[in-house]
């Protein structure tokens, strides 16, 4: 039997993660503060009305200076802040200074990438790359296979997931599709495997690309996927080490 070996969440999609030790999820929700708020570019059509593709948004696939940010949320005060190595540290309240956020960030996207213009923050979900609330969930067996095909370690930050798993042999996600899990006081219905992106070819270190994740992905296992996506169909407390159940 698995369990749960790591939670995270990224309060500002493409803008940092930050490490958990426990979670409370909710029924029909994404993790909570999880890509609550959004950076919208110049070209953008997101508004605060809905969910919208991650296209609309200054991501790590487009600008993989993105994915050396670290952060950390005071969930009371709304306050976020950030790091990275290339630039002074931040502390921002996204609703009340927007531009000060994207001012910080706007010297790591590329010159031939749209700006950053807007913060978006939609009321009642997190702004995550599926058009229903989601949580990711990733298999460090998975990671491991991929790092032995590659020759080389990869942190499990480039995957930008929710919750990990350990102690289940490599790619048994996949099996999971249309099944339920157990985790702590949590089922969660999966609903797909996960397409990745180029942000994962990017360092978390350094914000450089420096692995070909999908060119992997693609001469191993002739797919691009990593990762599933689940639906939390009953909330509770979910905390490192709790024991994970598949229930048919």
């Amino acid at each position: 039997m698995g369990q749960v070996a790591g939670l995270w969440r990224h309060p500002i999609k493409s803008h940092g993660r930050e490490s958990l030790e426990s979670v409370t999820l909710t029924a029909g929700q994404t993790m909570p503060w999880d890509r609550v708020w959004a950076v919208a570019h110049e070209h953008s059509r997101a508004d605060e009305s809905a969910w919208a593709p991650c296209a609309n948004f200054s991501i790590g696939a487009k600008a993989p200076g993105l994915m050396a940010i670290d952060a950390k949320l005071d969930p009371a005060t709304q306050t976020v802040h950030l790091t990275h190595p290339d630039r002074p540290p931040l502390t921002v309240r996204p609703d009340e200074a927007p531009d000060a956020l994207i001012a910080w960030a706007a010297p790591l996207m590329p010159a031939d990438r749209a700006k950053p213009a807007r913060v978006v923050r939609v009321p009642g979900r997190g702004m995550t790359d599926t058009d229903y609330s989601s949580v990711s969930i990733g298999n460090l067996a998975s990671l491991r296979a991929v790092e032995t095909a590659m020759g080389r370690p990869l942190s499990p930050r480039r995957w930008r997931l929710n919750i990990w798993l350990d102690g289940l042999p490599p790619w048994a996600e996949f099996d999971w599709i249309g099944r339920n899990l157990r985790l702590g006081g949590v089922r969660l219905e999966v609903v797909e495997r996960i397409r990745r992106c180029r942000a994962t070819e990017a360092n978390p270190q350094t914000g450089q690309r420096d692995a070909p994740t999908l060119e992997t992905l693609q001469q191993a296992w002739d797919h691009r996927d990593f990762g599933v996506y689940a639906r939390v169909t009953e909330g509770g407390l979910v905390t490192v080490g709790d024991k994970i159940e598949v229930i048919e």
